[in-house]
């Protein structure tokens, strides 16, 4: 047995003790996504920036959350498909459904290229954003839905193009 699905089964045995911490780990791993939409836009609108930096804060953002998850991970799932956890293995905890193909995760990619914007912006927010993302992935594993190779490899993309997009567009004249 791999690494990755021992490391996989370690954090699914977690599901299916109660019925608290499976509706928790259901919310982190569905419904969470909006919540970090409302503390980005709060970041937002909370910040002392000027305008123009909030716009390019948005601007770098939302480019490398749309680059991380339409480009590269949709173009990775159309090369490569990888079975979720509960279609290829015995004895999953599934409690999330998906019919998407499991590498690299889609929340992996796009939450960690906008917590890393966020990060190169503001780096207390920033570490609060890679925290709530690690915690809404790691909740995807133990929900059954992705092993954990599939939420570094999202991780490594999100990072990598958020720190792409925004050297780039740094080296912009204003």
């Amino acid at each position: 047995m791999s690494l990755d699905t021992q490391f996989f089964y370690l954090l699914n045995n977690l599901a299916g003790q109660s019925e608290f911490f499976d509706n928790a780990i259901v919310f982190l791993a569905s419904d969470f996504r909006y919540v970090l939409a409302a503390l980005f836009a709060a970041f937002i609108l909370l910040s002392q920036y000027s305008k123009l930096r909030k716009l390019q804060i948005i601007f770098v953002a939302a480019l490398s959350s749309g680059i991380a998850y339409f480009g590269v991970t949709e173009l990775m799932r159309f090369l490569y498909h990888r079975p979720r956890p509960f279609s290829a293995l015995d004895n999953v905890q599934q409690l999330l459904i998906s019919n998407e193909w499991s590498f690299p995760s889609g929340h992996a990619t796009f939450f960690f290229a906008l917590a890393t914007a966020v990060y190169l912006y503001n780096k207390k927010w920033g570490i609060g954003f890679f925290i709530a993302t690690i915690l809404m992935t790691a909740s995807r594993v133990v929900a059954g839905i992705h092993y954990p190779s599939d939420i570094i490899g999202g991780a490594l993309i999100g990072i990598a193009v958020a720190c792409a997009v925004f050297y780039l567009v740094r080296k912009i004249p204003q």
